[in-house]
């Protein structure tokens, strides 16, 4: 197992699909933050898909609701799904100082806080944020 993954703690991204809510601006944003990143290019095997689409519909299954979904979701090649911050933590590591904050999250408070932290932008995004413009839902 690589070092990234053992601190992470989870099976590696390899052909994940990270499913994002394409109508709001800090989702859309932050997909696109990403992609710079090198997350979401054919080196890293992730792939981003609009929760809007009919295959996240399709793929997510049970856990697709109408309307606005209320986190993000990590679709692992195996069929299971991760959602809010659990969606991210495996491709924390490829970020600057993925490995610092990994190391941080293990400690149960910071996971606590995080995850509370999570919720709250989740649940506030389109009024603190906004809804994406139209030219920039596009893949």
């Amino acid at each position: 197992m690589e070092f990234k993954e053992q601190i992470a703690g989870q099976p590696s991204t390899q052909g994940c699909l990270l499913v994002y809510d394409g109508e709001c601006r800090l989702c859309v944003s932050t997909k696109q933050k990403l992609e710079e990143l090198g997350i979401g290019q054919a080196k890293s095997n992730v792939r981003f898909l609009e929760y809007q689409s009919e295959a996240a519909k399709r793929l997510l299954g049970s856990n697709y609701r109408s309307g606005r979904p209320d986190a993000a979701f990590l679709i692992r090649p195996s069929g299971e799904v991760l959602r809010g911050l659990d969606a991210f933590l495996p491709l924390v590591p490829d970020l600057p100082c993925g490995k610092l904050l990994l190391w941080w999250l293990r400690f149960p408070s910071a996971k606590r806080l995080a995850e509370w932290g999570y919720r709250m932008v989740a649940r506030h995004r389109y009024r603190w944020f906004g809804e994406a413009e139209p030219s920039s839902r596009q893949d």
